[in-house]
């Protein structure tokens, strides 16, 4: 099966300076490439930038309309005022859940609590890694059941905007990883999402995969895109087979539909 690799080149400096490429909308991903030794800052933030230049920058899903990137080389800085779309949000009523899915008992808050520690101890890790560079591919295909940043009411109750994508596929379909990177985390029994895999692609920006049935990898093991990691499956919080892709820039959601582009309407039918 063939899938598409698509990384946008929306805004583009002289490569000398600044190369910019990505998606310049809320929840977007945006790879950057400035000459080694530079130092770059967003909104008056440092950003790490590899050995080779590359670095990675991203939207979040309520991001202000601008934003300013600064690149300083050689004592020279320049400025580069980045437009930032909107996007608009739908809500998403799920429905049939058991209720300690919805409204946890306090052993299962504390279950929660370890689950999110494990998480975020891989997103706040820093990799000098620049293997998003392969670019982004889909997990698996199928329809898409759940998008990024759409309020979730679950049983009636509001809950956190979903912060990824959910493909519908059948219970053991292949998940492969999207690009290149490197198996930070490994669980086989999440609260929420069931059998999980995270992958460090380099330099903050990670991936999960959620509700699976089968893990095949083990944490350290190095990846190339379209190697398998697993299988789809409903473990966790979920009401079908499906596999939950998320992305995240350190502490900073975003959406994978922008990372991988549109699937063909035959993938999206399968």
């Amino acid at each position: 099966m063939k899938y598409l690799i698509l990384f946008c080149a929306l805004l583009a400096i002289p490569a000398q300076a600044l190369e910019l490429n990505g998606s310049f909308k809320q929840g977007g991903l945006v790879v950057g490439q400035v000459e080694p030794g530079a130092q770059v800052q967003l909104n008056g933030e440092a950003i790490e930038v590899a050995a080779n230049g590359a670095f990675v920058i991203g939207f979040a899903r309520d991001a202000k309309p601008s934003a300013t990137l600064t690149v300083i080389t050689g004592g020279k800085t320049d400025f580069q005022k980045l437009t930032i779309a909107k996007q608009n949000y739908k809500i998403q009523r799920i429905d049939g859940l058991p209720s300690r899915k919805v409204t946890p008992n306090p052993a299962d808050v504390a279950r929660i609590k370890a689950d999110n520690a494990q998480i975020w101890k891989v997103r706040v890790s820093m990799n000098a890694d620049t293997r998003f560079l392969s670019g982004f591919q889909w997990p698996v295909t199928g329809p898409i059941s759940g998008v990024f940043g759409s309020q979730r009411i679950l049983n009636g109750k509001p809950k956190s905007p979903h912060n990824g994508v959910d493909i519908a596929a059948p219970r053991g379909s292949t998940i492969v990883t999207p690009a290149d990177g490197v198996v930070a985390l490994v669980h086989q029994d999440m609260f929420y999402t069931g059998k999980t895999v995270m992958i460090d692609h380099g330099m903050g920006l990670t991936t999960v995969y959620a509700h699976m049935d089968d893990v095949s990898v083990i944490e350290g093991q190095v990846l190339i895109q379209g190697d398998s990691i697993g299988t789809v499956g409903k473990t966790g919080r979920a009401t079908g087979p499906h596999l939950h892709w998320g992305m995240t820039w350190k502490s900073t959601h975003l959406d994978p539909m922008l990372a991988a582009g549109p699937m063909s309407k035959a993938e999206a039918k399968q």
